[in-house]
C-alpha cells in the first residue's frame, strides 16, 4: 500500500481519543503468570502486582463477530482503522509511582496521543502511541507509553532483515527454549488472539514467519523478571523496552543482562547472535 493510500488526516482524528475501564484485581491471573514464569511463589490478595503484570488486566473480549481474521479485535473501535495488515507491539515505557495491589478495585484510562506515518526499507509503516494511567484509590500507579507499528504483509516468505549484533558479556543469563505451551499460556493469559502466536499455518502460510511468534509483551516481562531475579530487593521504577527482531518458536534464546549505576540493560540473544530487544530498568 503507498502512503498516498493512508489517509493520515483521517486516522489522526482518532488522537486524543480516551477509554476508561475498571476492574477488581482478582488474585488468579498473577498465580497464573507466576507458574508460568517458575517462580517459586505467588502474589496472594493484598500483594503489590509485579511491574507489566497489569497486562494480564483490562483486556479487551471482543466478541467473535468483532474478531478480525488475523485473531485481533477488528479496526475502527477506540484504536485508529489502519489499513495495514500487521500490527505488533513495538516498544513501551512505563514508570512505576507505587504498585498496584491485588483484591482491590483498580482503574485504567487510555488515551490515543499519536498516529504517525514513516517510510521503511519494506514500504508504509504507521506508528500509534498510547498513553494508560493506572490508578487506585484515586492514587497513580503506573504511567505507560505503548508503541504500536502498522506495516505491510510479505506476499512471499523472504529471510529476516539483517540484525543488530547482541552484546557479549552478559553479566546475568538465562536461556530459554520458548515453545508452544508456553505461547499458548501467555495467549490465554492476555486474551491475545492474534494467530501467529498459536496458530502455525496461518503464521506460516499468511504472514510468511518462519513459524509462531513468541509474544512482544512475554519477551519484556521475561527480561524484567531476569532483573527481578538477580535483585530481588530491588525497587524498580522505570523500564522501557524495544522489539528489534522477532523470535519464534523452538529457537533458543538467551536472556541477557548488565547491571548499571541505575538499575540494569536488558537483552534478548537469539542462536544467530542477533538482539531480538532492548530493555532498560531504573531501580529507585
Amino acid at each position: 500500500m503507498s502512503e498516498g493510500a493512508l489517509d493520515l488526516d483521517h486516522l489522526r482524528q482518532w488522537v486524543g481519543r480516551s477509554a476508561t475501564q475498571e476492574q477488581h484485581l482478582e488474585p488468579f491471573a498473577a498465580r497464573a503468570l507466576a507458574g508460568l514464569l517458575d517462580r517459586d511463589a505467588a502474589p496472594v490478595e493484598g500483594d503489590a502486582l509485579p511491574l507489566l503484570w497489569h497486562w494480564l488486566y483490562f483486556l479487551e473480549a471482543p466478541s467473535r463477530a468483532g474478531t478480525g481474521v488475523d485473531g485481533h479485535p477488528r479496526r475502527g473501535g477506540f484504536l485508529p482503522p489502519v489499513p495495514l495488515p500487521r500490527r505488533m507491539w513495538a516498544a513501551g515505557e512505563l514508570t512505576l509511582h507505587r504498585p498496584l495491589r491485588l483484591g482491590r478495585n483498580a482503574r485504567k484510562t487510555s488515551t490515543v496521543r499519536s498516529v504517525d506515518l514513516k517510510q521503511g526499507k519494506a514500504g508504509a509503516l504507521v506508528f500509534v502511541t498510547v498513553a494508560h494511567e493506572l490508578t487506585q484509590d484515586d492514587r497513580a500507579c503506573i504511567s505507560e507509553l505503548q508503541h504500536i507499528v502498522y506495516r505491510e504483509a510479505p506476499t512471499a516468505h523472504a529471510p529476516l532483515p539483517p540484525g543488530e549484533t547482541a552484546p557479549t558479556g552478559a553479566e546475568w543469563s538465562r536461556e530459554l527454549a520458548p515453545d508452544t505451551p508456553l505461547l499458548f499460556r501467555y495467549s490465554a493469559l492476555t486474551y491475545n488472539g492474534h494467530r501467529i502466536h498459536y496458530d502455525r499455518d496461518y503464521a506460516t502460510q499468511v504472514e510468511f514467519y518462519p513459524g509462531l511468534v513468541v509474544h512482544g509483551p512475554l519477551l519484556a516481562t521475561l527480561l524484567l523478571d531476569l532483573a527481578q531475579r538477580e535483585r530481588p530487593g530491588a525497587d524498580i521504577r522505570n523500564f522501557s523496552f524495544r522489539a528489534m527482531r522477532p523470535a519464534f518458536e523452538g529457537a533458543a534464546l538467551q536472556l541477557c543482562g548488565t547491571p548499571t549505576t541505575t538499575g540494569a540493560e536488558l537483552w534478548t540473544s537469539d542462536a544467530e547472535g542477533f538482539t531480538g530487544m532492548k530493555a532498560t530498568a531504573t531501580f529507585a
